[in-house]
């Protein structure tokens, strides 16, 4: 398993070469990495808050840092929703755990999705940031198929200092993220 934190070090004269940059201060790098589990329809509006713990827990052994139940910011009657109300959980990764995470996400995780092909070239943001959305959360290997309850997405966003699409695309080919041809 290649560690994408001593794989960007090593890359960062060809990622130099590849944007014409002049410093290696300028090369872009990831800045943190938020890991998301939205369950607004899976747990009813706040109405069952075993699904809630289950994926706290569960995204925690993902993860591996806590993470936190997110709530409603405010009511939605179409959805039976109300302000406060927790909806799903979220955990922030900086550091090593970043690099462990990213490095278990592409080397682990991905090649275990079913009819995997590469990820995405269309989700980026403007800004160089890169969305990722993992519709099943069990081809992590932390989680046991027989105690999850219910199959869970999970949406993973990884930020960069990249200053458009093309530098953060670059970025993460280096970093051995497979792209769809």
């Amino acid at each position: 398993m290649s560690n994408i934190k001593e794989l960007y070090i090593e890359s960062i004269p060809s990622i130099m070469t590849s944007l014409k940059l002049n410093n290696k201060m300028e090369v872009p790098k990831i800045v943190k990495v938020v890991l998301n589990m939205g369950l607004g329809k899976i747990s009813d509006a706040g109405k069952d808050t075993k699904i809630i713990d289950e994926a706290c827990n569960e995204l925690t052994l993902i993860a591996g840092q806590k993470a936190v139940v997110t709530k409603a910011k405010k009511s939605e009657a179409g959805f039976k929703l109300r302000e406060g109300y927790p909806i799903g959980s979220r955990v922030t990764l900086r550091g090593d755990r970043m690099y462990e995470f990213l490095s278990k996400l592409v080397n682990l995780a991905l090649p275990r999705v079913r009819d995997f092909r590469g990820i995405s070239n269309k989700a980026f943001d403007k800004n160089g940031n890169y969305n990722l959305g993992i519709q099943d959360h069990l081809v992590f290997p932390e989680i046991d198929p027989t105690k999850s309850t219910k199959v869970k997405g999970l949406n993973v966003t990884i930020v960069t200092t990249a200053e458009d699409d093309s530098q953060s695309k670059i970025l993460l080919e280096k970093l051995g993220f497979p792209f769809k041809r």
